[in-house]
């Protein structure tokens, strides 16, 4: 069976050569006789692993020697409540909601202390990114938080707020590593791996030093404190060890590809392609304002439910995966991650030209 073209917005499409090279090593990790599964996470062999991954991430973001990096567990929506538990030292938190899961992480935080909703897109099912440049901040606020690309919706910030000084966190699961990132205009940047980086199960956070300290909220449990895993350098327990290897064999990919300014580049012609055809289209059109189109997730519609079954059904039968839209969207969604290739967009984009052809009025 020929591997099809996924456009799951994950777990998500990983990059071949990636996917072959863990085939070859997964009896015999480099002449180690076992896998890589079977691993101790205590052994030499599983520290060079990880130091290896961290290194290569930090290169390619750039990661100032004050950040840590941290491999955890419990996804992104773990850290819905580990921010608040480590970073509300006054109990405040402003967020923007521009999605469900923001919104999710703002619901959160209302367990530990004061959220405010300082903007919010829900007035337009979240098409769009709010104006972020004057934001009513709270002067007692320990952080703003921001879902930086909105996977259900398809937006993305293209600036980033006006946080009048308080520290910035952002959830960047579904942009990870699409694009270069200033990390030191943030505090803490967190992702789950499994949109663009690598397998489910792993949760990578870039935190600021001077923000890992023991004054948490009372009662915050020893694994949910950023301070045990930095002091542990993500060993404190068993991490999703198989996870990392596999991200750590995706950023050596992405360095080989040049990089994330390379990586941006390629992106921005895979979504120019698809968007392009959405705008001239008589039959399907994009739902997000084009000012805050997401690189990495494409939603669309035709407008009619039983059309938009159809194109999902047909897709399938093509060989096109995964393009059936969030329910609170509806219609279709193509998730063009960093490890889709050109082929598989133009492909998508023939198939719609000739489902167009075929069911137009």
């Amino acid at each position: 069976m020929s591997r099809v073209y996924n456009f799951s917005a994950g777990p998500a499409v990983l990059p071949e050569e990636v996917l072959k090279e863990a085939a070859d090593e997964m009896m015999d990790y480099r002449g180690c006789g076992m896998s890589v599964m079977e691993m101790s996470h205590r052994s030499r062999m599983f520290e060079t692993i990880i130091n290896e991954a961290e290194a290569d991430l930090r290169d390619l973001m750039g990661i100032p020697d004050n950040y840590r990096v941290l491999f955890l567990q419990g996804g992104a929506s773990q850290q819905f409540a580990m921010v608040p538990m480590n970073l509300m030292k006054n109990r405040v938190g402003d967020y923007i909601i521009t999605g469900q899961w923001a919104k999710k992480a703002y619901q959160e935080a209302q367990l530990y202390g004061k959220a405010n909703a300082v903007a919010s897109s829900a007035d337009k099912t979240f098409s769009y990114i709010p104006d972020v440049s004057d934001l009513p901040i709270s002067e007692d606020a320990d952080y703003v938080y921001i879902c930086e690309n909105n996977t259900i919706y398809g937006t993305k910030y293209k600036t980033l707020p006006n946080t009048k000084g308080k520290t910035l966190v952002a959830d960047i699961s579904s942009c990870f590593l699409s694009e270069p990132v200033d990390v030191e205009k943030y505090g803490l940047l967190f992702g789950g791996a499994q949109k663009n980086v690598g397998p489910a199960g792993v949760v990578i956070a870039i935190i600021r030093e001077d923000l890992i300290t023991e004054d948490v909220l009372p009662g915050t449990p020893t694994m949910l404190r950023y301070k045990t895993h930095a002091d542990a350098a993500s060993l404190y327990n068993t991490p999703p060890a198989y996870g990392i290897y596999i991200c750590g064999k995706v950023f050596k990919w992405l360095k080989n590809r040049g990089g994330l300014a390379a990586m941006k580049e390629y992106n921005e012609k895979k979504a120019n392609l698809l968007y392009d055809f959405l705008d001239n289209s008589k039959m399907f059109k994009g739902t997000v304002e084009k000012k805050d189109r997401s690189l990495m997730n494409v939603p669309f519609v035709t407008g009619d439910a039983d059309l938009d079954a159809l194109f999902v059904k047909e897709a399938k039968a093509a060989g096109l995966e995964n393009l059936k839209g969030h329910r609170s969207v509806g219609g279709m969604r193509a998730s063009i991650y960093n490890a889709m290739p050109m082929e598989g967009v133009e492909t998508l984009v023939a198939f719609m030209k000739d489902f167009e052809a075929r069911n137009g009025k």
